[in-house]
C-alpha cells in the first residue's frame, strides 16, 4: 500500500486545514497540487475520483475522500495515535464536532463572501465586515475558559478552524482588546512547529492573490 495521496492547492484554508492535521500526526504523505485558479480541478481525471471538483482530496488505498473535515478526521482515527486530537469521549467529540460545523457553516462561507467581494468590488461590504465580527464574538466565548476551542487541549477542532480564520484576518485584523482570547489562541497556534509549512506559506501566498484581486477589481470600476 503506497502512501495516502493529498490533492490540494494551499490558498485555500481546507487544503491548509488537512496540512495542518497531517503534520500533526507526523503522517508520511504525497502531497499533489491541483490549480484551482487552471482549472485542474475540473479535468477529466480529477472529475473521475470526485465529481464534485473540490479541494482538498485525499486518495488512500485506491479510495477518494472529499471535504476537509471529514478527511481530516479520517486521517486521525487511521494514522494519528493522538488521544487528543478527536478523544473517543462522546461529549468532548460533540464539542470539537460542533466547533467543526461552526467552520464550515459560518466561519468559512463568511470567508467565502468577503473574497466574493474583494474579487468583484475591491473592498468588503459591511454585512460581511458585521458577519465577521459576529464570528469573531462566538469565537471568544468558545475560548472564555479554555486554551483551545475543544477544551484545554489540541484538537482537530483547532487544527481546521485556525486555518480558516487566519485567512479572515488578513483583511480583518483581530482587535485584541475586543477579542482578547481569540488573539491568544492565534498566537499560540502560530507557535506550532509544523505551523509555518502547512499553514503560514499558503496564507501568504492566499494574501498576495487576494491583495491582487482587489486592486484588479478597483482598478475596472
Amino acid at each position: 500500500m503506497g502512501k495516502p495521496i493529498l490533492y490540494g492547492y494551499d490558498i485555500s484554508p481546507p487544503v491548509r486545514a488537512v496540512l495542518l492535521t497531517a503534520n500533526a500526526i507526523g503522517l508520511d504523505f504525497e502531497y499533489r497540487e491541483v490549480n484551482i485558479m487552471a482549472g485542474a480541478h475540473l479535468s477529466e481525471e480529477y472529475l473521475k475520483k470526485n465529481p464534485q471538483h473540490t479541494i482538498p482530496m485525499l486518495e488512500d488505498d485506491g479510495k477518494c475522500i472529499w471535504d476537509s473535515h471529514a478527511i481530516a478526521v479520517y486521517l486521525i482515527e487511521k494514522y494519528g495515535d493522538d488521544k487528543f486530537l478527536y478523544p473517543k469521549d462522546l461529549y468532548k467529540r460533540a464539542i470539537i464536532d460542533q466547533r467543526l460545523h461552526f467552520d464550515s457553516g459560518v466561519l468559512f462561507p463568511t470567508f467565502r463572501r468577503i473574497v466574493d467581494s474583494l474579487r468583484t468590488k475591491g473592498t468588503i461590504e459591511e454585512e460581511d465586515r458585521k458577519r465577521l465580527l459576529d464570528a469573531f464574538e462566538f469565537l471568544e466565548k468558545f475560548l472564555s475558559k479554555d486554551l483551545y476551542l475543544g477544551g484545554n487541549c489540541l484538537t482537530v477542532a483547532d487544527l481546521c478552524c485556525v486555518a480558516t480564520v487566519s485567512s479572515l484576518t488578513m483583511n480583518n485584523p483581530v482587535d485584541a482588546a475586543k477579542f482578547p482570547k481569540l488573539n491568544e489562541w492565534l498566537q499560540r497556534m502560530a507557535l506550532l512547529p509544523y505551523y509555518q509549512k502547512a499553514n503560514g506559506e499558503g496564507l501568504a501566498r492566499a494574501a498576495e492573490l487576494f491583495k491582487n484581486m482587489a486592486s484588479s477589481a478597483q482598478g475596472s470600476q
